[in-house]
């Protein structure tokens, strides 16, 4: 039976149609500002303009305005909500308001919503920063009634050499594929692939730039943190396990990883953020594609025979009985390897990457759901789930916006880089600040020299205070284009654009921009040369947040195990089972960072430190872990050695006593094996497993 299409979605596609122009109607105007991408920054952009007085245009390359705040992405990645103001912010505060009225609650009642994401329960603000895609769009379309702001659908940019129609260093005009013109005094590519600021001549760059190259020690190749959203230990890469001969399972780069730091094209991971529901009335069943291939679900069948114990996804909670879903572990929603080629690609060839994305995604989700070599128990809460039918344009609940994680940067006079995240750079003209996690997403699947398979590329270093991003990062270099501003594909670094790549932050900087657009206009002068002092009074005035004053905070060290007397045991060495979640947010910590058993698979995770005692002698077995309010308060341990076994509790959210570690128990021991077993079972928050540290006491 033919679904219902959503009152929203049906309004959007009209406003989609009444807006579609003219090539006549688009010549005969020069607007103050062209804004290529009705992503949530354009938005946002199109609002600050007109708000100034200007005229503007948004040219919108699909049929739905928003990008990823109304394509699924609906457990807003923040850092810190404080450092959110303008715009943006008013955003946020429209969807608290949508959802103060119970006659928006379609599926469940209001007081029966727990958000497990930034917007909790019960809190006091005038925010929301969960939210189902279908809200998303309609207070981005009552923003652009509002404003009275213009809208072309479904124009993309024309790349051929004609695109960009130049004048001197500035950009005249821009040509979409259907042929219109459209003509401006400035523009704004607000893309998240950076096609206008490509086909106008600047500078950019894609994949991972090398450590060396800005002095950085996150970036490039980073096979020796590949800790988080891993495979578990033992899973054969080849189509007929143990045979070399046989060929690599799909997905695997038989190419990889490359050198320790080194620069390389790889780009971070792409998927769709899901929006599903378990409710029987507005759920569609998860269906098998035509073309399935098993082959191509080798691999997770592989972990989970090898010891994987959790279901590989991260189910966020959106209203009405709806979820924001995204990737977690070693084989889930990301295609991992599979878009090289998206960002300098023909529209042919992204329409292909994304459809082969779509049909990886969807064929991940029946098999979850359905096949036999899926634990029954994923199968079962997986197959309670499906995509929704009052949310997109698709008749299968499928939304169209793929997560561009990341595609072009440019290189401006001023590239973002790790020591702005960290502190140790601060942008002299701020226009906006940036909080959340340097976060990369895995880039590549590889063979391990352990002959296993691998993922590499996931790196999560937080622990900072909100930062501010410069406004030259905006801008591009003074000889290539004086009237353009770029707020989502900014000058930055891979590592540097993993933390500033948030909704919210777009959005910030989209309004920046528009700011800044405007006063070049008004000043006569090239986006380099805005009075910075007026741009500011500007964005304090518009309330903008620029400077962080707030607690200060820098990342979490991490202590190198050799240092430490005794004998040290780091997760890393240990024998795990489950406690595939890693981690650097909260320290001290031993080595790269921590794991955690997620809070979930409860009774199915184990970590076995395991050492040899060569000394015998009265020893203090101590366990190392970072404290906080969410961890377990009665984390089981054993210590197994020659003279016996014993067990003890650990309350991990008290401060260790010996930071980073508590001690355990002090016993005589003597020549022969030693093991210590953490476990989560019955906990009640999230279990930490960082070192086990035995230290002579004679």
């Amino acid at each position: 039976m033919k679904r219902e299409i959503g009152i929203v979605v049906l309004l959007a596609l009209i406003v989609a149609s009444l807006s579609s122009r003219t090539p006549a109607m688009a010549q005969q105007v020069t607007y103050d500002v062209v804004i290529y991408g009705g992503t949530s920054a354009g938005i946002a952009a199109a609002v600050q303009v007109k708000r100034m007085g200007g005229t503007v245009i948004v040219l919108e390359p699909t049929s739905r305005l928003g990008g990823l705040t109304t394509g699924g992405l609906g457990q807003t990645d923040i850092g810190n909500k404080a450092s959110v103001g303008g715009i943006s912010r008013e955003f946020y505060q429209r969807i608290r308001l949508h959802y103060e009225h119970d006659s928006n609650w379609t599926w469940q009642r209001q007081g029966e919503y727990r958000s497990g994401g930034q917007s909790r329960s019960g809190a006091k603000e005038d925010t929301m920063w969960t939210f189902e895609p279908s809200v998303a769009l309609q207070v981005m379309q009552d923003m652009v009634v509002e404003n009275d702001i213009e809208i072309a659908y479904r124009q993309r940019l024309d790349r051929s050499t004609r695109s960009v129609a130049r004048d001197a260093s500035r950009i005249a005009r821009i040509r979409t594929e259907k042929g219109l013109v459209f003509s401006g005094r400035t523009f704004i590519d607000a893309s998240y692939e950076g096609d206008l600021m490509a086909a106008a001549g600047v500078s950019w760059t894609v994949g991972r730039e090398g450590n060396a190259q800005y002095d950085e020690a996150l970036n490039g190749v980073q096979t020796r943190r590949a800790i988080h959203h891993q495979f578990v230990k033992g899973v054969d890469p080849y189509v007929t396990p143990g045979d070399s001969t046989s060929g690599l399972l799909p997905g695997i780069d038989p190419s990889g990883p490359g050198d320790e730091g080194a620069k390389d094209h790889r780009i971070q991971a792409y998927c769709f953020r899901m929006c599903l529901t378990d409710h029987p009335d507005n759920r569609l069943p998860f269906v098998k594609p035509t073309d399935y291939r098993e082959l191509d679900y080798e691999l997770l069948f592989r972990n989970f025979e090898a010891g994987a114990k959790t279901i590989p996804w991260s189910n966020s909670a959106m209203p009405n009985r709806k979820t924001d879903v995204n990737n977690n572990k070693g084989f889930s929603t990301d295609y991992i390897g599979q878009n090289y080629t998206y960002v300098d690609g023909s529209y042919e060839e992204r329409e292909r990457i994304l459809a082969h994305h779509l049909n990886y995604q969807q064929g991940l989700m029946w098999t979850l759901a359905y096949h036999p070599r899926v634990p029954e128990w994923v199968r079962e809460e997986i197959s309670r789930w499906g995509t929704c039918k009052d949310e997109f344009e698709r008749a299968d609940g499928w939304q169209q916006q793929l997560y561009i994680r990341e595609a072009r940067r440019m290189v401006g006079d001023y590239v973002m880089t790790e020591h702005n995240c960290q502190g140790r750079d601060v942008a002299a003209r701020p226009v906006g600040l940036a909080a959340y996690t340097m976060d990369s997403h895995n880039v590549q699947r590889h063979v391990g020299v352990d002959g296993f398979v691998h993922n590499e590329g996931d790196v999560q270093v937080g622990g900072f205070s909100p930062y501010p991003i410069d406004y030259g990062s905006l801008v591009p270099k003074r000889d290539e284009c004086s009237n353009l501003l770029v707020p989502v594909c900014l000058s930055s670094t891979h590592m540097a654009f993993g933390s500033i790549r948030m909704e919210p932050v777009f959005m910030v900087l989209g309004q920046s921009a528009a700011t800044a657009a405007m006063q070049s206009i008004r000043q006569s002068v090239g986006v380099q040369d805005v009075d910075y002092r007026l741009l500011r009074k500007q964005l304090e005035e518009d309330a903008q947040v620029l400077v962080w004053t707030g607690p200060r905070k820098t990342s979490a060290v991490g202590i190198d195990p050799k240092s430490l007397p005794g004998i040290v045991i780091d997760d890393e060495q240990a024998d795990r089972v489950g406690f595939d979640s890693s981690s650097t947010s909260a320290g001290p910590f031993i080595g790269i960072g921590y794991r955690h058993d997620g809070n979930d698979g409860k009774g199915r995770q184990t970590a076995v430190f395991a050492a040899k005692i060569t000394a015998p002698g009265k020893y203090a077995v101590r366990l190392a872990y970072s404290p906080f309010s969410n961890r377990s308060t009665n984390v089981p341990v054993t210590v197994t050695h020659s003279g016996g076994t014993a067990a003890f509790v650990i309350n991990q959210r008290n401060r260790p006593t010996q930071e980073p570690f508590v001690s355990v128990a002090e016993l005589p021991l003597k020549e022969g094996p030693i093991s210590i077993t953490v476990a989560n079972d019955d906990t009640d928050g999230y279990v930490i497993i960082d070192a086990v540290q035995l230290l002579p006491l004679d």
